[in-house]
């Protein structure tokens, strides 16, 4: 495992890291963190996003991001195919496990996985995620399922809880910066019922203390 803070920018050859990233707004401040320590490409890999409509969305909202913060060309984003056959697959019988739940990690997994192999198959010397920039990512499942996919792929993986060093604040601003679309839910359809559901409790919670609701 490597972890960013013990690299040195002055290192050559810098290694290729392969950056699962999730949205335009988690890869944002993560490629800004790493990218004076590799040479980095971005891979789409998302299968738990529905419906398709929402993940070219999001898909196309990273390519505009990363052409216009790196618009020399120096970071290429790959986007992998739409496989969400594999994401219902992993979350059959765990629809309604709360979120931050099993299928959550499992859905990690999924994704961390696909990226390790593409990532051992052409030739990368690590890889990581972008996922761990959220608070409402669990860092210590993240580098807990890289470490072992380290252990059984032979590709190595970065350590990341990009959220630290007030990571996630700094990928708002980027955001801002950069008008970019930013989601409210992590994109599979138990989570955007979950968040639907707090939203409404939260109306109906208002509503009570309303005398004209």
């Amino acid at each position: 495992m490597i972890r960013p803070d013990e690299l040195s920018p002055d290192a050559a050859p810098r290694p290729r890291l392969l950056l699962h990233c999730c949205c335009a707004p988690c890869s944002s401040a993560t490629l800004e963190q790493l990218q004076a320590l590799f040479d980095i490409d971005i891979y789409y890999y998302n299968p738990n996003i529905e419906p398709y409509a929402e993940f070219d969305k999001r898909a196309s909202e990273e390519e505009r991001f990363v052409a216009a913060y790196r618009p020399d060309g120096g970071v290429r984003v790959i986007r992998a195919p739409y496989d969400h056959e594999a994401f219902e697959a992993i979350a059959k019988g765990r629809e309604e496990i709360p979120e931050r739940g099993e299928r959550c990690y499992l859905c990690y997994e999924l994704r961390m996985r696909q990226t390790a192999v593409y990532a051992k198959a052409h030739g990368y010397d690590c890889f990581t995620t972008s996922l761990s920039i959220s608070p409402h990512k669990n860092s210590a499942w993240i580098n807990e399922i890289g470490q072992r996919l380290e252990a059984e792929l032979g590709v190595t993986f970065v350590w990341s809880d990009f959220k630290k060093k007030d990571g996630y604040h700094r990928s708002i601003l980027l955001s801002r910066e950069y008008e970019l679309y930013r989601q409210d839910w992590c994109g599979c359809v138990y989570s955007k019922r979950e968040r639907e559901r707090a939203v409404a409790a939260r109306q109906a919670q208002s509503c009570d203390k309303t005398v004209n609701c």
